[in-house]
């Protein structure tokens, strides 16, 4: 089958088996390997990407669901050499150990200050809730999302 989508602002075209999911496809045929496969079930959310700008696991989404639709990637988060406000919190904050969990972790984190700018504590947790760290940084990813916020609030 073919599938035409919008990915990372580029119009894309891809052919393959329509059960495919969208992780394989970004791993295996596009080359893009900030997509981690985690559980494989939807519930760690390593694999989140946005889909029409809200975080959806990858490993459950089929290719075949995207037609027309518009992913973001973390390849395709950052302005050219300019990080997105949210990638350098995380780094500014340590919100990082391994960094496994980053690239899902940076993308729900975005679409949540684009749906919620200023996001007090509980609202930051639902809006990460799914996303999983197994170095449990969370202390550090919630002042990554804060810090994100107040540049955002700062910003305008």
């Amino acid at each position: 089958m073919t599938v035409e989508f919008t990915l990372n602002g580029r119009p894309r075209t891809v052919r393959t088996e329509e059960e495919r999911s969208l992780l394989e496809v970004l791993r295996e045929d596009l080359g893009l390997t900030g997509t981690k496969y985690g559980c494989g079930e939807g519930d760690c959310r390593a694999c989140t990407v946005l889909i029409d700008g809200k975080p959806t696991p990858s490993c459950l989404t089929a290719i075949k669901e995207l037609d027309g639709k518009k992913v973001l990637t973390i390849e395709g988060l950052a302005d050219g050499e300019q990080l997105h406000a949210v990638q350098r919190a995380f780094l500014e904050a340590g919100a990082l150990q391994c960094g496994y969990c980053v690239p899902g972790m940076i993308l729900a984190a975005a679409a949540l200050l684009e749906r919620d700018p200023a996001p007090d504590d509980d609202a930051i947790v639902a809006g990460m809730n799914g996303n999983i760290c197994r170095c449990c940084g969370y202390v550090n990813i919630l002042e990554a999302v804060r810090l994100a916020s107040r540049r955002k609030e700062a910003s305008r």
